[in-house]
């Protein structure tokens, strides 16, 4: 099992409280009275990322549609988990009808619980739960398929070469879905035996790939940023400047691990997930061989659409057929196209990017 590392949210709550980032996007159904307005929180992990950056616009554009008041609150940073509590725990005492949330990870759940017993209707975006039932439902990528996609097309894109392979986390100290679904999807599309798919690192460190022989290098937390990305690549490669492969977690993470790449005069091929404006530049300049593009607009829009829908007539959405999360979709972004691996160019990916 995953060792999940606690904190101390309750000591941090009041702090994370005061430096919390929020935003009000207000937008008034027309009714005289308050009680008729739709109140929802929104809380993403950090308030800089694009992607959340983006998922925000979405669901500030929808709630001014349906005449929602939303709430937006984030933690200070990526693994701020008492930032979220403590964004939960204000929804309650507000009294919103329901919470639209990107989990941190399961150091949350009890807060979710709670705010369900409440009586709000709670929804994550991009990160499912674990377990899935915490939340209402998820609106999400598939993030495994994620992974499956960029791994298939590296594996292909080698040519039978081997793999030095360096495999860039958002951390090291738990297990979060989006983490090891990706990183884990990543291998298995590479044709690399995964012992556990929800455990980033117990794999064999050598052994072969579909293409031929692989070694693994090192997994290393980046915190899913740019900065986070040199220094772990740096890192890796003062163990073994014959890294080829470089999986990162996102788009800023690849952009710094391609910083990296080029300080020591090395070439590789880097893929990733995300799919913003940044990220498929980055795919059309070079520096990204492959990446695949997901939808956080769509998750917002989905999301509060739900919350709506729930409190005006009881309806509940629904789950994908076969999975246990509502799949907003994936699309592989690449100039590189590889045999048996659907993929898209940069310029759609452009024409359907966020940020």
């Amino acid at each position: 099992m995953a060792k999940f590392f606690s904190r101390r949210t309750t000591g941090l709550m009041a702090a994370a409280a005061a430096s919390m980032l929020v935003l009000s996007a207000c937008s008034s159904s027309g009714s005289d009275s308050a009680s008729d307005t739709i109140k929802v929180s929104l809380i993403t992990k950090d308030q800089t990322n694009p992607f959340f950056v983006a998922m925000i616009k979405g669901a500030k554009a929808k709630a001014t549609e349906l005449g929602v008041e939303l709430t937006v609150a984030s933690g200070k940073e990526e693994g701020d988990e008492a930032g979220q509590i403590a964004a939960i725990e204000n929804a309650i005492s507000a009294k919103h009808a329901g919470i639209l949330i990107t989990p941190m990870s399961v150091n949350v759940n009890s807060a979710i619980t709670k705010a369900r017993e409440a009586g709000l209707y709670v929804i994550a975006l991009d990160t499912p739960t674990d377990p899935a039932d915490i939340v209402d439902i998820t609106f999400a990528t598939d993030n495994c398929e994620a992974g499956q996609l960029i791994g298939q097309w590296a594996a292909k894109k080698l040519n039978g070469q081997k793999a030095t392979i360096a495999l860039l986390d958002i951390f090291d100290d738990r297990m979060v879905s989006v983490d090891y679904c990706r990183d884990n999807g990543f291998l298995a599309g590479m044709g690399i035996d995964v012992a556990n798919p929800k455990i980033m690192g117990d794999e064999a460190k050598t052994g072969n790939y579909s293409g031929g022989a692989y070694e693994i290098v090192g997994n290393i937390a980046t915190g899913a940023n740019e900065e986070g990305g040199r220094t772990g690549l740096e890192k890796l490669l003062s163990k073994n400047k014959k890294i080829n492969v470089v999986y990162t977690i996102n788009e800023p993470t690849a952009a710094g691990a391609c910083a990296a790449l080029k300080a020591a005069g090395i070439t590789a091929v880097v893929v990733s997930v995300d799919g913003g404006r940044a990220g498929i530049e980055n795919v059309k300049s070079g520096c990204i061989g492959a990446t695949s593009q997901q939808y956080p607009l769509k998750m917002a829009d989905l999301g509060v659409q739900a919350i709506f829908d729930f409190i005006k007539n009881g309806t509940k959405a629904s789950v994908s057929e076969g999975l246990d999360f509502f799949n907003t979709g994936v699309t592989l972004i690449t100039d590189d196209p590889q045999d048996g691996v659907a993929s898209e160019g940069a310029d759609y990916g452009i024409q359907n990017a966020w940020g």
